[in-house]
């Protein structure tokens, strides 16, 4: 066997390479190979740090070949202010899953922000109603942009709300993403009164403390919460999931770190009251929405499925077009 070295891709390459529509394709093969059983369950560790923490995701996946990929993200959420640097930053390893060895190594920020995107789109491809027009998103940053920008690839839009705690945030948000997607986005202040015009609402920020309620979605709304991707994180009071239809990407996951996770400890919910794992609606094993009026809440840990899909999408699109940088660490 041939060993060419491992590709090295910056960050720059990466977004470059990795185009949402095709990472949406990807990420929706990703869930449905996983409720089919052909994936093995992804793994999770979170490592509490000051003013932030670690997530180390790792996943396997076998698409034209076996690949195996472990993300390393560091969340620092005072980064931008404090130093100018990213909030959210780390590495992602893809191997290959049959014998191990590293074929590349890529900074994770574009892939961990497109991938999280898709997810989205996918879930409202087959949650939201499809006359759905209106979204809502919260928090303005770079991951509410690829959100909108996700949502529009599977709905067609006429109106979006953005809010955000910094005003003039969200804003730059309204009149970027307004021109961008040749789509009216409208700055607002007041969350709770968009949200129940809105028939998609997207949450992505670092809450600790709930922000939406029971009460503030209109019936049918499809609603992804995808801030919070560890325990102290939370963005939806536990109440709203009661009664509603609750699909989550990987059930443990959200068992452990997601909106899920404040529901249980509270004794609000069991996990058998969670409908499916997005997986096995796309799948088809069980039905997404069956009513107009219901309520769907997804609930979004992001998963290294989605990872190693994305990332298998880079290294192949890398190899066939010779980017990137080749070294051996074995030298």
């Amino acid at each position: 066997m041939k060993i060419e070295g491992t590709l090295l891709l910056k960050r720059h390459e990466v977004a470059e390479l990795l185009g949402l529509d095709e990472c949406i394709t990807a990420v929706e093969q990703a869930f449905r190979l996983h409720a089919q059983g052909k994936t093995p369950p992804p793994g999770i560790l979170g490592i509490a740090a000051r003013d932030g923490g670690f997530h180390i995701k790792a996943a396997g996946l076998k698409l034209g070949r076996n690949y195996f990929a472990v993300k390393t993200n560091g969340n620092f959420f005072q980064n931008r202010t404090r130093f100018g640097m990213p909030n959210i930053q780390g590495m992602i390893v893809l191997c290959d899953g049959e014998n191990g060895y590293p074929l590349a190594v890529m900074d994770s920020i574009e892939v961990t922000m497109v991938r999280t995107g898709a997810a989205t789109a996918v879930a409202a491809k087959y949650l939201a109603r499809p006359e759905a027009r209106v979204a809502t998103i919260c928090g303005c940053g770079n991951q509410g942009r690829v959100q909108l920008r996700a949502i529009a690839r599977v709905r067609p839009l006429a109106h979006v709300f953005a809010y955000d705690t910094d005003d003039c945030q969200a804003q730059q948000f309204a009149e970027e993403l307004s021109a961008e997607l040749r789509v009216p986005v409208e700055s607002i202040r007041d969350l709770k009164s968009a949200v129940r015009l809105s028939d998609i609402c997207v949450t992505c920020t670092p809450s600790r403390q709930p922000f939406l309620s029971r009460g503030d979605l209109a019936p049918g709304t499809f609603l992804a919460a995808v801030g919070a991707d560890s325990p102290e994180k939370q963005e939806l009071d536990p109440v709203l999931l009661v009664g509603n239809k609750l699909v989550t990407d990987i059930l443990e996951q959200c068992a452990t770190i997601g909106e899920l996770h404040h529901a249980l400890d509270k004794g609000l919910l069991t996990r058998a009251d969670v409908h499916a794992e997005l997986g096995e609606v796309i799948s088809g094993a069980k039905p997404g929405r069956t009513c107009p009026e219901e309520i769907i809440i997804f609930d979004s840990t992001g998963t290294a499925l989605q990872d190693v899909a994305a990332a298998a999408v880079v290294y192949e699109k890398a190899v066939s077009m010779g980017r990137g940088l080749r070294m051996s660490f074995a030298d």
